[in-house]
């Protein structure tokens, strides 16, 4: 009973740490799933906040979607968890133009010592002109890392600890 509590305050302790949600600023490759296939690109927009663009096609139709994403760690920064919602557009064969609207909810995982990022959601799609009113989507995507996050130096920790603001004082 000792050892689980110990666990779970640890655990508690580490995700309350700082969140600095991403290893990395941009990433795009491969999404997956059951009748789609497309490209994914995600951009960091803010610390915690990407936009991921999406262009699928199914049998059927071909999309693209726009999603603003907020990234939350789990036990460090190479696991996250993300929510977000956004937008859809495309064309679905024998019925025309289809619109509407998405949200969106996943697992992330960076690959350590690989620029490779290993993602699975389940991203629920509301059509407001479509032949069907929802569609529970499902898919895994794995993105090349095309831009870095700078990494930190211990030296930046103890810049800090003397200069709160993080800056340097020159010219004073």
């Amino acid at each position: 009973m000792k050892r689980t509590a110990v666990l779970v305050l640890v655990a508690g302790l580490l995700s309350s740490a700082p969140a600095w949600a991403q290893k990395y600023r941009t990433a795009a490759g491969l999404r997956v799933g059951k009748n789609e296939v497309g490209l994914t690109i995600q951009q960091k927009i803010f610390e915690k906040t990407t936009l991921e663009g999406l262009a699928t096609a199914a049998p059927r139709e071909v999309l693209a979607t726009v999603l603003a994403e907020q990234h939350f760690n789990i036990l460090g920064k190479r696991l996250n968890y993300y929510m977000g919602a956004g937008a859809h557009g495309g064309k679905l064969k024998d019925y025309g133009a289809v619109y509407g609207f998405d949200v969106i909810a996943g697992l992330e995982y960076k690959i350590n010592g690989l620029p490779f990022v290993l993602s699975a959601d389940l991203k629920p799609a509301f059509h407001l002109r479509h032949e069907e009113w929802f569609n529970l989507g499902s898919a895994f995507s794995i993105r090349y890392v095309i831009v870095k996050e700078p990494t930190e130096s211990p030296l930046d920790f103890i810049k800090g600890i003397f200069s709160p603001s993080g800056k340097s004082k020159k010219g004073d």
